[in-house]
């Protein structure tokens, strides 16, 4: 199985970072309430819910990749759990620097925001109501901004050399640097030509031009989504409108009530899919008072008011609204819609939206790539060209030499 993206879980110290990466992941980590109990990076794997497509073609699948159940595919994609960030983690302050260098190759950050106001800046557990969660997402996206200028600033001769002296272009010497920290040819260009407008010349950009350069590649390249944590607490509610009405994107959750859900599920205690508004106890025996306590607290505090615990929305909505991915199923043969090994319907691949079938030849093997033909639509039974741009759900066999 092979996982090529990475989504970082960010945020300040015991918002809930680690319960979150538990709910999603299901590995054990320490979860306390004092600030920086993740020490080392916890890496995991999560999956995203998509409604399978065996389904609509009437067979039974038996996946390799990823896993189905009752018409839900679950496909695998990586979790970095890290330490928590404090102000001046840019400049090494707490664990700032491990943190920050661990989430480098990220596509995209999920931010853990304590909704209900019981964390100070610092992560220091106070009095629910007594912290604006609003001071916290500003605070990340400018730590973030000046992590990255200074890994900028310190390489700034050697681009404005390589443009000047060298004659690379502006892209190319900026692209040498930041290929480092997985920003993209695309990212960059489009940071760049925005900034371009406003300051001229690469050359003569002074620090603030720089400085507004990097916040557009963090916006562009490691974008930010909101989990307003901790939902069932005093006060939440009210922050969490408060949030929503600034425009932020945000998605509540309670990532302890979907580790509870999990791991009950998993002692086949109850019977809960990631995503499921609701569940179902299967043996009540063996649930002790306090488990019991829980659930019935979950399901008023959060099913109830907020329809599930939001853990699979978030992760959901991370890859397939914010970095815009698809599902596409490779089939050797499109009659049977088999592996060579007879497995149905065996891969369900994420993409970016807009690849074609020869690009996505060449992400599956290189070698399929060089020797790509055509493919054959598994629905209509047609060919297809090399050029064709792959939709959500196609189901493809790519015909080699």
């Amino acid at each position: 199985m092979v996982v090529k993206m990475e989504i970082g879980i960010v945020g300040k110290p015991n918002v809930g970072k680690s319960t979150l990466f538990s709910a999603l992941t299901l590995v054990d980590v320490p979860i306390a309430s004092y600030p920086f109990t993740t020490i080392d990076t916890n890496v995991g794997i999560g999956y995203v819910r998509v409604n399978c497509v065996c389904k609509e073609f009437g067979v039974k699948d038996n996946p390799k990749n990823s896993f189905c159940i009752d018409g839900n595919r679950f496909i695998p994609i990586k979790i970095i759990d890290t330490a928590g960030l404090v102000p001046d983690a840019w400049k090494g302050r707490g664990l700032g620097n491990i943190f920050l260098n661990k989430i480098s190759m990220a596509d995209a950050l999920i931010h853990v925001i304590d909704v209900s106001g019981s964390t100070d800046i610092e992560g220091n557990p106070i009095s629910p109501g007594s912290h604006d969660p609003l001071e916290d997402i500003n605070f990340l996206f400018n730590e973030l901004v000046r992590w990255l200028f200074s890994i900028i600033m310190k390489h700034w001769s050697s681009i404005k050399k390589a443009i000047d002296l060298l004659k690379q272009s502006p892209i190319d010497a900026l692209e040498k640097i930041l290929s480092g920290v997985k920003l993209n040819r695309y990212i960059i260009s489009e940071s760049y030509k925005d900034q371009e407008q406003i300051c001229g010349s690469i050359i003569k950009w002074n620090e603030t031009c720089i400085l507004n350069f990097t916040k557009s590649l963090i916006k562009k390249g490691k974008p930010l989504i909101l989990a307003a944590n901790k939902i069932d607490f005093p006060q939440a509610e009210e922050n969490l409108e408060r949030i929503r009405s600034t425009g932020y994107d945000v998605i509540p959750i309670s990532a302890i009530s979907e580790l509870v859900l999990k791991k009950l599920a998993s002692k086949d205690i109850v019977s809960y899919l990631p995503g499921d508004n609701k569940f179902n106890i299967i043996n009540d025996s063996k649930l002790t008072d306090k488990q019991k306590k829980a659930l019935k607290r979950i399901e008023l505090m959060i099913f109830r008011k907020y329809n599930d615990t939001g853990v699979q929305k978030l992760i959901n909505h991370t890859v397939f609204d914010i970095l815009n991915y698809i599902v596409v199923y490779p089939v050797k043969d499109p009659n049977k819609l088999t592996d060579n090994e007879g497995n149905v319907l065996p891969d369900a691949y994420l993409i970016f939206k807009g690849t074609t079938l020869r690009e996505f030849a060449y992400s599956i093997h290189t070698e399929i790539g060089k020797h790509f033909l055509y493919g054959i639509d598994a629905r209509r039974k047609t060919r297809i060209k090399g050029d064709y741009i792959l939709k959500d759900n196609d189901v493809v066999s790519v015909i080699t030499s």
